[in-house]
């Protein structure tokens, strides 16, 4: 075998110009993969970032069937002091859980005392909220953003802020219905204008719990949604399984679950963007294919076109078809195995230089934001073995042909 790779070594040497420039092909073709998986998994990771750090968490817990009828935000769905205490128990018992934070989502009126419009409120504790998702305070983009909120505090959405004109330190009136049918209507101070990451429409205010159940006249403990903030994104699954097969056990008087657990990518959009980012990660790939296959291939046939003697002679002394077959396969190999090894080699340290000079950019109204592009270890594995492996089979078919050549009529070939 050793053999038969120094003559493949040679043969590739004898024909440097195509050798380099196939190899060339191969590299180019990685280089654009992995630098392509790397920025679009750092744009991916930093959008995921933003969602989930700033307003959803990792994951969230709802009484069953809460989630489906959200648009509604109804508050007779919300969970019980008793539900409460079997949910906390559990997460303070899962190592992987670094914080979670209870809220009471509704809808009410806004008024500056001169307009009306509608809200919708998320009544949080301030220290559990900024431990679960720690960006929100960057979403305030006029106010004071130590401590998030005080008693009797409102942070107001852009969009309504700008319609209605209030400003900081303002006075309001919210105006709500509690789930027994009685309205309610409590002043709060403007504490600060709310950029809302889910764009322009957005119209989402934070309160403090205390509050939302003075407001909604809550006589016991109540909570809509409990958000969770992970140690890793890595631990989404497991822990989301883990919630999933332990909440299942708790069943209502009609043998049905009372609660549901959902991931962020089933609540946010975003998960959609994020699966054409990984779709068009598919596509690249199968773009690389096509053009190690096709330059392998070409490579090749050319040179079992132009070495039709040389074979015909080898096969003459008794080079067995096998040997043959094993020696232009071998070649296909490491055509594929240099192009490969130069384009991790450039890969790798283009994504350090880029994580040297910091490239940033402007996303939205987010302006500054670093790129950092990464890439796993098993991508590029995968995608070595991926070019290693079609370069051989690219081989193929023309080593095929030259192992069942005819000796004789090979070396009349001229």
């Amino acid at each position: 075998m050793l053999n038969i790779i120094k003559m493949a070594a040679r043969n590739l040497r004898r024909y440097l110009r195509r050798t380099l420039l196939t190899s060339a092909l191969i590299t180019l073709g990685v280089v654009s993969v992995l630098l392509f998986i790397s920025v679009s998994g750092s744009f991916k990771g930093m959008m995921v970032g933003q969602i989930t750090d700033s307003m959803l968490g990792h994951l969230q817990i709802h009484r069953k069937g809460y989630l489906s009828s959200i648009d509604n935000l109804p508050l007779n769905m919300n969970l019980s002091g008793k539900q409460l205490g079997k949910i906390t128990e559990i997460l303070d018992r899962n190592e992987a859980i670094e914080a979670y934070s209870m809220r009471i989502k509704f809808g009410a009126m806004f008024s500056n005392y001169n307009e009306t419009t509608n809200i919708r409120l998320n009544a949080i504790d301030p220290e559990q909220e900024l431990k679960t998702v720690p960006l929100l305070g960057d979403r305030i983009l006029d106010g004071e953003k130590e401590g998030l909120l005080n008693p009797g505090e409102i942070l107001v959405p852009e969009l309504i802020a700008k319609g209605m004109k209030v400003t900081i330190g303002d006075s309001i009136v919210l105006v709500a219905t509690n789930k027994d049918g009685s309205v309610n209507g409590q002043p709060f101070t403007v504490r600060g204008i709310l950029e809302s990451i889910s764009g322009p429409g957005g119209r989402d205010g934070y309160i403090r719990l205390a509050d939302a159940r003075t407001l909604l006249r809550m006589e016991e403990q109540e909570i809509s949604e409990i958000a969770i903030r992970l140690t890793g994104l890595d631990q989404l699954v497991p822990v989301f399984k883990q919630l999933e097969t332990t909440l299942s056990g708790f069943k209502n008087k009609m043998d049905k679950p009372v609660f549901e657990v959902h991931t962020w990518e089933k609540i946010s959009p975003f998960f959609n963007i994020a699966r054409m980012i990984d779709l068009m990660t598919f596509f690249i790939k199968i773009m690389l294919v096509a053009i190690v296959l096709v330059s392998i291939m070409n490579v090749m046939i050319m040179a079992v076109y132009e070495r039709i003697n040389e074979i015909g002679t080898i096969a003459a002394i008794g080079t067995s078809p096998s040997k043959i077959l094993a020696l232009f396969l071998t070649e296909g190999f490491l055509l594929g195995l240099l192009g490969t090894s130069i384009g991790v080699s450039i890969s790798l340290a283009s994504i350090a230089i880029m994580n040297i000079t910091q490239i940033s950019f402007d996303f939205g109204r987010q302006t500054g934001l670093i790129l950092t592009p990464t890439i796993a270890a098993g991508d590029v594995i995968a995608v070595s073995l991926i070019v290693i492996g079609i370069a051989v089979l690219g081989s193929l078919q023309p080593a095929w042909k030259a192992s069942h050549m005819d000796p004789i009529d090979a070396l009349r070939h001229v």
